[in-house]
């Protein structure tokens, strides 16, 4: 099974019960279910900007949810993501560098200066554009 976004965050949120037992009920009757590098990205956002969580408490449940064998991740993009997020950063960058660097890219460019900083603490090549 492939979820989407509102699934993952119906599951999680819980804010309407009727949407949350349905997606709690497919996820845990599932042999497997697929997660997208998209898919969790999206949920970062929507559980930063919509429901105001603090970034320690989605990378818990992000890892709480990839700790289940059954769901299948793309591992080292999402650890990358969770990496940015302990750092103060955003997720979605440390997936965006990492698949950059898995497509045989080396240098990343950004205007987020958060973003250049938690790269170059890596050792990695980061150009920061100017927002000026």
């Amino acid at each position: 099974m492939i979820v989407d976004t509102n699934v993952l965050v119906r599951a999680w949120s819980g804010d309407d019960e009727r949407q949350a037992l349905q997606a709690r009920s497919q996820i845990t009757a599932a042999e497997r279910v697929f997660v997208s590098n998209t898919a969790l990205c999206e949920f970062v956002w929507v559980a930063r900007q919509i429901y105001r969580q603090k970034r320690v408490d989605i990378a818990q449940a992000i890892r709480l949810l990839i700790a289940d064998e059954r769901i299948i991740v793309d591992r080292p993009a999402i650890e990358e993501g969770l990496a940015f997020l302990d750092a103060g950063g955003d997720f979605a960058d440390g997936v965006i560098e990492f698949e950059g660097r898995k497509l045989g890219g080396d240098t990343f460019v950004t205007f987020d200066k958060r973003a250049a900083s938690i790269i170059r603490a890596k050792g990695r090549e980061c150009v920061l554009l100017s927002a000026d």
